[in-house]
């Protein structure tokens, strides 16, 4: 019989002490421990999540604002890519990939190049009538004001008076300050060089977008954690969608919109109907204020070269425009590519004016329409109420 038997595993050694008993779970939350409520301390917590928050927000508008034109010009490229992928995407099927993106590029510069030399032409053309219609619709307004049936009239005196006056101050004023006039034209040399350098660096920045836009991508996937790279693709996936709907949507409409506006102004027989028509295609690319700033010149044109009845027209025929822009046109064209209430996007465009002035109006949707859209995809969302919840006022008083 061995000297030494071996216990068996299933029974228990008396001799070994007993193990200490887990202790219970405590909360994770910081100040748990002394006595502050559970609700406070997540109160707290989310406080410094939302400090933390805004101070990377006002790090990347810093940063964005100290070296703006590096996001302009990613911007653009952006821009532009988003327009040409498409087409570029559609000749890759048949032709080497360079040779569609080739073809996109000249496609595009034909474009605008087309419509600049239409804009130029149309205007040396027109440029010699609209100075004597100017001439005589100046005549009419002058009549207008001086022979009316309201309490207050203007004599044709007093109108060359003030036109005298303002024309006086006005030379007045340039030989006081021609030394800044002189600095700021320098100035406006060297933003000029700084616009050539952004449009050759975003030119170039498309041309890798279109090439090898997906590889970059993949090659940044690639350095982030397994972990995060699905969620990652997936709301950059999103955000590029509502970016890229929303440039191309804003241009198909903006073009839709100058082409009603030509014909609406050269059927009227209004003057410098192209140059007017690119304004309002310009002015679609401003939210809010930049169709009515368009739809004011066209007015003041029509006024002063064909009499306040065409005018009127003019009024009546581009806000109908604008309607049928906001109506017809983005619900078809962009469908739920910017989904955001419109007192969302006032206050969007109010802030993006006040930090960047008119390039932040015009930047300032695409950019709230993509972090919405990645925020769609990031968040964990209870399925939504059809209705509010019945609340008893009885009740409500009484506690």
């Amino acid at each position: 019989m061995p000297l030494f038997s071996r216990r068996p595993e299933n029974r228990p050694n008396p001799a070994s002490p007993a193990e200490p008993s887990q202790p219970p779970p405590r909360s994770t939350l910081p100040g748990a421990d002394s006595g502050v409520p559970p609700l406070l301390a997540k109160m707290g917590m989310g406080s410094w999540y939302l400090i933390g928050i805004l101070i990377i927000v006002w790090v990347i508008v810093f940063a964005t604002a100290t070296v703006s034109f590096i996001f302009v010009t990613i911007f653009l490229a952006l821009v532009a890519t988003s327009v040409l992928r498409p087409m570029t995407d559609f000749l890759d099927r048949w032709v080497p990939r360079v040779v569609a993106m080739i073809a996109s590029l000249l496609l595009l510069f034909g474009i605008v190049g087309g419509l600049l030399t239409f804009v130029v032409v149309s205007v040396r053309g027109e440029w010699d009538n609209l100075a004597s219609e100017f001439s005589t619709g100046l005549d009419s307004i002058l009549d207008l004001l001086e022979n009316n049936s309201l309490p207050w009239s203007v004599t044709a005196e007093e109108a060359n008076q003030w036109v005298s006056d303002t024309v006086d101050s006005g030379i007045e004023w340039l030989q006081e300050n021609t030394g800044q006039i002189s600095s700021t034209i320098m100035s406006s040399a060297g933003t000029i060089g700084v616009l050539i350098m952004i449009l050759s660096i975003a030119f170039l920045a498309t041309i890798f977008f279109l090439m090898s836009g997906a590889q970059m991508w993949l090659w940044f996937l690639n350095e982030l954690p397994e972990r995060r790279r699905d969620i990652t693709h997936r709301a950059a996936m999103a955000g590029w969608i509502a970016f890229s709907g929303y440039a191309r949507g804003t241009i198909i409409i903006a073009l839709i919109n100058g082409v009603l506006a030509f014909l609406l102004l050269l059927i009227l027989g209004v003057p410098l109907a192209a140059p007017l028509a690119v304004l309002v295609v310009i002015g679609t690319f401003i939210p809010l204020f930049g169709a009515p700033a368009a739809m004011i010149v066209a007015t003041i044109v029509a006024f002063a070269a064909n009499g306040p009845i065409i005018a009127l027209v003019v009024l009546l025929g581009i806000a109908l425009i604008g309607q049928l822009e906001g109506d017809l046109f983005q619900p078809l064209i962009m469908g739920k590519q910017v989904s955001l209430h419109p007192l969302v996007i006032a206050l969007g465009v109010a802030a993006g004016t006040y930090l960047a002035g008119l390039l932040g109006a015009i930047i300032s949707i695409p950019i709230l329409s993509v972090i919405w859209a990645v925020y769609k995809v990031l968040r964990r969302q209870d399925p939504p109420r059809t209705e509010l919840p019945a609340v008893d006022r009885e009740e409500l008083l009484e506690s």
